[in-house]
């Protein structure tokens, strides 16, 4: 079965959510201690049955390779009350290919969040050198609620999917009907799962999955969401952390709001950027001959299609298309330039380029957002289980980061399009998780002394610059490498040998750089990175395809 990707010992963690004192980190394999109490005691020893699951490993589907395996565990849907309902969580592995040379698991999380991990193994085995896929088994896991682990289901339909919206004065009481009616939804679907997909949940997971595996410790890769996932687990167990990349990393103080908010603030500097590189080429792309030329040619085609939106690829494309469609596509000048060459082009009833114009008829065209439905291949999964999922975790990893009042969302939207005209609006207005029910736990802080590697581009579209910064500052004893003139989200591996060799050398021996990395962009690790950035095919790319409304 053709499967896609689509941009928080075990009882240590859980014994810290029953009784937060007991919270060590000592590196063994079986579950600390419980307090010595009769309702912690029924805990541990429902949590003990937990780690004495043996996965029943066997081909995850015909047309994987055999090396490939699947299984499936069990864990507490609420982790607080491990006697109760149980879900399932999807896991995979291909095994180290020199056991007499192996260190351990290295697990992988591609971003989302609500994206399938399972198929992970399979890229990493293919980016990673060999010498590295000596020294792990590659663990792969779709997250609980999503793909093959009890996928949830807020039964919305496609058009309920969009919401990728711009705030519009005659259209903002739809708007928060839509977010209420999504969060009714999911509420009346699956309210009594959707409170527990969490981060911190999917954390447990992990390390429940570590436990049963026999392991003291997990080495971890995470792209996107997935280094918020990685930063959670560093929190909840600094213990059982080994070697930890986190690669294009979120601010876990911005999470979620903040961080869907900085996708407005990130591409300002990005599209002032872009003005300086078109103009630089004028005489190839006659855009104008200075910044501000090429700024008033955009906003002047932007106003032309509000009064008439451009036909483009059989879709009418509005200013609010071409604002949405720009975000993502001038952190890669010469790919924005090109776009909207092609969409002058087309605004002027002249043929064009279906291929460059793709920036403007992707998932983050103004009510044109694709549907999950699109990476649902699988009959058992639902078709808006991606949606599901990221409204879970969206919403219910921190619910205090969203405003309960409508009004807020106008007033901050009207504000923040002033303050940042390609995408302010966009990113500030109303959302489902103004209605969403109050978090079950408190959100993560992220503040500890766990080693590990943040890599970053500068140019990144997802998570800007500033967003790894923030992590880096949060776990005291990483180092950070910056890809200086880096573009695209996501760097390893880019074939560049600064970042790849400063990457592979943490992995092989633990050592972390003696300080910070700075490293060059090339045009080959651009280019290597805006392939990554568009890979939709699996199985197994390390990271998925990026659509411009995801982590």
């Amino acid at each position: 079965m053709r499967r896609r990707f689509l941009g928080p010992v075990l009882a240590v963690g859980v014994t810290a959510m029953l009784a937060p004192a007991l919270a060590t980190s000592a590196a063994t394999a079986a579950p600390a201690a419980a307090p010595s109490t009769a309702s912690s005691s029924a805990a541990k020893s429902a949590l003990d049955r937990y780690v004495k699951q043996k996965p029943q490993w066997k081909r995850c589907d015909a047309d994987a390779p055999a090396t490939l395996e699947c299984a499936t565990i069990k864990v507490p849907l609420d982790y607080r009350v491990p006697g109760g309902k149980r879900i399932d969580v999807a896991i995979s592995r291909i095994r180290s290919t020199a056991p007499d040379k192996r260190h351990g698991v290295l697990f992988s999380n591609p971003g989302g969040p609500g994206v399938e991990g399972l198929y992970m193994p399979m890229g990493m085995q293919e980016r990673l050198p060999e010498s590295a896929r000596q020294k792990y088994d590659l663990i792969g896991f779709d997250p609980r609620g999503v793909g093959r682990s009890s996928p949830v289901s807020c039964g919305l339909e496609p058009e309920e999917e969009n919401w990728v919206r711009p705030y519009k004065e005659e259209t903002f009481d739809k708007d928060v009907a839509w977010a209420r009616d999504v969060a009714n939804k999911c509420d009346e679907k699956a309210g009594d799962t959707l409170p527990h997909i969490t981060t911190r949940n999917t954390a447990r997971d992990m390390d429940l999955l570590r436990a049963i595996l026999g392991e003291k410790k997990i080495t971890y890769v995470g792209f996107s969401y997935g280094t918020y996932l990685g930063a959670v687990y560093t929190q909840l167990f600094p213990g059982r952390a080994d070697r930890f990349v986190l690669d294009s990393a979120v601010d876990p103080a911005r999470a979620w709001r903040g961080m869907i908010q900085w996708w407005a603030e990130g591409a300002e500097p990005a599209f002032d950027r872009w003005t300086e590189w078109a103009a630089g080429r004028s005489e190839k792309y006659g855009l104008g001959d200075t910044p501000k030329e090429v700024d008033r040619t955009f906003w002047d085609l932007v106003a032309q299609a509000d009064e008439k939106p451009v036909e483009v690829d059989g879709y009418p494309t509005t200013g609010d298309d071409i604002r949405a469609g720009m975000r993502g596509a001038v952190f890669t000048p010469e790919y924005a330039t090109e776009a909207f060459v092609e969409l002058k082009k087309a605004a002027a009833g002249e043929p064009a380029s279906a291929k460059e114009l793709a920036a403007f008829t992707g998932s983050e065209g103004a009510g044109r957002t694709g549907s999950a439905a699109d990476a649902a291949d699988a009959a058992e999964v639902p078709s808006d289980n991606m949606m599901a999922t990221f409204w879970a975790v969206v919403c219910g990893d921190n619910s205090a980061a969203w405003s309960r009042d409508p009004e807020s969302y106008r007033q901050d939207a009207i504000e923040d399009k002033g303050r940042y005209p390609l995408y302010g609006d966009f990113a500030s207005g109303i959302k489902p998780c103004a209605f969403w029910d109050t978090s079950v736990e408190p959100a993560t802080k992220v503040h500890n002394k766990v080693g590990s590697l943040v890599v970053q581009n500068e140019w990144d579209s997802q998570t800007p610059l500033p967003s790894g910064q923030a992590l880096h500052a949060d776990l005291k004893r990483s180092r950070m490498v910056t890809v200086l003139g880096g573009e695209g989200h996501g760097v390893y591996p880019n074939g560049n040998a600064c970042t790849d060799d400063t990457v592979n050398g943490y992995l092989l021996t633990g050592k972390l750089p003696a300080k910070d990395v700075t490293c060059e962009a090339t045009a080959d690790s651009n280019a290597e990175a805006r392939k990554n950035q568009k890979r939709d095919v699996l199985p197994g790319s390390p990271l998925p395809e990026r659509a411009p409304d995801r982590f």
